[in-house]
């Protein structure tokens, strides 16, 4: 499904899949797309192939680069002080990883792939004089760096008001928003990552996430089978999302 020679300027989210023929997840309109050669004009980019569980750089290990998702997804984790994995996001294709370590000598967090990915590794700070020369990349940096300060303050908001139903509402709707900005089906999309790094970035149990599912699901709020997501009812789900929803 992906093009392997351009990637879209704005969010385009997880590694998309394949549900029929007729899969509302095909695009039905795209950003305007920047070629790899002009991108590789201007920076010196590195394609890079993953396999799910793999990791893209580790906390710890020298900043050198920032890295763009052609085709696949990205948990971004650090260890808590239990010694137990702390998912802190996600990353999806079109979007930009690492990010949140530019000013830091060396990687904030983990970056695992959660499937099979492609990836484009960007060195910084090259990559800063090439933004002088590419505004669509100049727009994505800027974009993935104000969203970083967006997400943060949001989620660190419904974390601490929101109860575990509203959060895993939360959570599918703005899955769903990546999806719609990016010209694919906001309403029918595969949740990549685990029902376990759900709870991990919602604070929750992996059994509170299930249950959620299946009452939102009762409710017919959402259609779900294993990670394939269908938003049934749009205007209920932001209901039971609380006032947090994006």
């Amino acid at each position: 499904m992906y093009d392997q020679t351009h990637f879209e300027a704005a969010a385009n989210p997880t590694g998309h899949h394949h549900v029929d023929a007729a899969s509302s997840t095909a695009p039905v309109a795209g950003p305007r797309r920047l070629s790899y050669e002009e991108l590789r004009s201007h920076v010196s980019v590195v394609r890079r192939k993953l396999v799910a569980g793999q990791a893209l750089f580790r906390a710890g290990q020298p900043f050198k680069a920032i890295f763009l998702i052609h085709a696949g997804s990205i948990k971004t984790c650090e260890l808590a002080e239990d010694g137990r994995e702390q998912v802190t996001g996600f990353r999806m294709a079109g979007e930009l990883v690492g990010v949140e370590s530019i000013g830091l000598p060396s990687y904030a967090c983990d970056g695992i792939a959660l499937e099979s990915c492609e990836i484009w590794e960007l060195p910084y700070p090259p990559v800063m004089t090439a933004c002088q020369r590419i505004p669509e990349l100049h727009a994505l940096l800027t974009s993935a760096l104000a969203g970083e300060i967006r997400r943060d303050r949001s989620w660190m908001l419904a974390l601490g008001t929101l109860s575990a139903e509203q959060r895993v509402a939360a959570f599918v709707l703005d899955v769903g928003a990546r999806y719609a900005e990016s010209g694919y089906s906001g309403d029918h999309f595969i949740l990549r990552m685990s029902r376990a790094d759900m709870a991990s970035f919602l604070a929750l149990k992996h059994e509170t996430v299930s249950r959620a599912l299946s009452h939102l699901a009762e409710t017919s709020c959402i259609a779900v089978d294993r990670r394939e997501m269908r938003i049934l009812d749009r205007a209920r789900l932001r209901r039971n999302a609380g006032a947090q929803v994006h």
